[in-house]
């Protein structure tokens, strides 16, 4: 497998992925059109950690980690390690020392769709991850592959300088061209959930909030009491 290693590509603005950093994952996800949420199997290694940042793209073979060492210098500050395999792969690619040297390099975080080790060390470290899964078995450095190169995830593109927000729920890729208008739309539906949250708080239901009982309706759905439900069942 041969590849290419792209340099100097374009990021997102860094107000914008500052901004995107302010709103969760699901918040993002439903400000877009309920879009660019990559698949549930990339779980964190740690909890309570969200992060934004510019995505670094990595194209591997599976079992090798070879581009993730070609990657690392590619990487710097408010950036976010993407890292994807030509086929599936559970291998542990990413561990603490790939880790030591992207944090000097201020990189915010990894998201792998493979397998991660060191997961200790790497929340004692404060490095946060993102894996497919968790595996101590180790790679080659063996075989080609390419950085800063669309990348597919569970069927999900994420092209070099995309805004990459990880958080507990999972992660959610913005288009480095969409990063302001996402920021908007999140602050929107921030307030939004803010006024629908008071309006819980004071009792509120969301069937009234919502207009959801004209929903019901429309779907023939009914309301009946336990009573005429029993009557109806020993009539039977």
């Amino acid at each position: 497998m041969s590849g290419v290693i792209v340099t100097d590509v374009p990021r997102a603005e860094a107000k914008d992925v500052d901004a995107l950093a302010g709103y969760g994952v699901a918040t993002v996800h439903e400000a877009m059109g309920r879009t660019g949420l990559l698949p549930a199997r990339l779980r964190p290694v740690q909890q309570g950690v969200r992060v934004a940042g510019t995505a670094v793209t990595v194209l591997s073979w599976p079992g090798d980690n070879l581009m993730i060492h070609a990657a690392v210098e590619q990487c710097g500050e408010g950036d976010i390690l993407v890292v994807t395999t030509t086929s599936p792969s559970t291998d542990g690619m990413f561990g603490e020392l790939f880790a030591t040297a992207l944090k000097r390099r201020g990189v915010r975080g990894v998201v792998i769709d493979a397998g991660i080790r060191d997961t200790q060390e790497l929340r004692e470290l404060g490095f946060p991850g993102w894996a497919a899964a968790v595996c101590a078995q180790g790679t080659a450095k063996a075989t080609g592959g390419s950085v800063n190169v669309p990348v597919a995830i569970g069927g999900q593109v994420v092209n070099p300088g995309d805004v990459i927000l990880a958080d507990d729920d999972g992660v959610v890729v913005v288009p480095r061209q969409k990063a302001r208008r996402a920021a908007e739309a999140a602050e929107a539906r921030e307030a939004k959930e803010a006024a629908s949250r008071a309006a819980f708080q004071e009792g509120q239901l969301g069937l009234d909030r919502y207009g959801l009982r004209e929903k019901l309706a429309e779907l023939g759905v009914t309301y009946r009491s336990y009573d005429d439900c029993a009557r109806d069942g020993a009539g039977a």
